[in-house]
């Protein structure tokens, strides 16, 4: 198995629609080509930020391999397979392997309330799946009542195919707990968006940035200055990027995938239920966003 380590920014790509609905393969190729000429280090298809439980399995496998395919080796692709069974995760983990993804993700499943015993056994059955291919565990309590504890991520990190840890759930203790485990290798990402300077500041390898789909240079400087050791300009690039959430919903993604358009890499609108973003509060944000001097405007 090839180990992966991955250090600055990865982001969890948005999918792009067509005006009917459809995946757009032509919005994936355009939004991998803007990410990948800003720095960042790693994408992150069909998670939460892009809408993956609301895709079809059959659109998820069509989507990982555009991505994959149009990436072509220029950074790694983590996709994510997490669903509601064990057995469709294990069906969709085993396609992006075979698709030529670096690696998946997993977050547990969601609607059922699980036990420790259970997830793990779920987690087992997954890596052992695909016993020479790696595997991030994905904790988003947001979005599944099953929080990936230390003590299980711990347990879990014993699998060896096991490699490292996103964590969303708004406390970095179990990311800076991790940073020792396989003597050190095991891949630690921050999740939420207001936490990233914090991550870089105990020790973790990496971010998932939402906000960096349509402000990769701000959140790609944030990790670069924090690297390099200037925490001064790593705390006010993070507080600019504060004032984009702000501005933004904090992860409303009918107005992420807007300012990609305004960016010059239109990729549609989000699917229903979620809510589309009015006109008016687009050209507002548009105009705030422009006003903070977070990126080239006309690029």
């Amino acid at each position: 198995m090839t180990r992966l380590k991955i250090m600055g920014v990865i982001v969890p790509m948005l999918t792009p629609f067509t005006g009917d609905g459809r995946v757009d393969e032509g919005g994936i190729a355009a939004l991998v080509d803007f990410l990948i000429a800003r720095g960042i280090a790693g994408l992150f298809p069909l998670g939460t930020t892009g809408e993956g439980p609301l895709l079809t399995t059959a659109e998820r496998q069509q989507a990982a391999e555009w991505v994959i395919r149009h990436t072509n080796r220029r950074v790694p692709v983590i996709v994510h397979t997490g669903a509601i069974t064990t057995a469709e995760t294990i069906t969709l983990t085993r396609h992006a392997r075979d698709a030529g993804a670096d690696a998946v993700a997993v977050v547990p499943p969601y609607f059922y309330t699980l036990s420790a015993d259970a997830l793990y056994e779920h987690f087992e059955a997954v890596a052992q799946a695909v016993p020479d291919f790696p595997v991030y565990l994905y904790n988003n309590p947001g979005v599944t009542p099953n929080n990936l504890s230390t003590d299980l991520v711990f347990k879990l990190a014993a699998l060896p195919n096991i490699i490292g840890l996103k964590d969303s759930s708004g406390s970095l203790a179990t990311l800076f707990a991790c940073r020792s485990l396989q003597d050190g290798q095991f891949n630690t990402a921050s999740g939420p968006d207001g936490l990233i300077m914090a991550g870089q500041a105990v020790g973790l390898d990496a971010c998932v940035s939402g906000n960096a789909n349509f402000v990769p240079e701000l959140v790609v400087g944030i990790l670069t200055a924090a690297k390099n050791g200037d925490l001064a300009a790593a705390r006010a690039l993070q507080a600019q990027l504060d004032a984009v959430r702000q501005i933004l919903g904090d992860g409303d993604l009918s107005l992420f995938k807007a300012m990609c358009a305004r960016r010059g890499v239109p990729i549609g609108d989000v699917r229903l239920p979620l809510r589309r973003a009015a006109a008016a509060r687009i050209e507002t944000c548009w105009q705030a966003l422009c006003a903070l001097n977070v990126m080239p405007v006309s690029a």
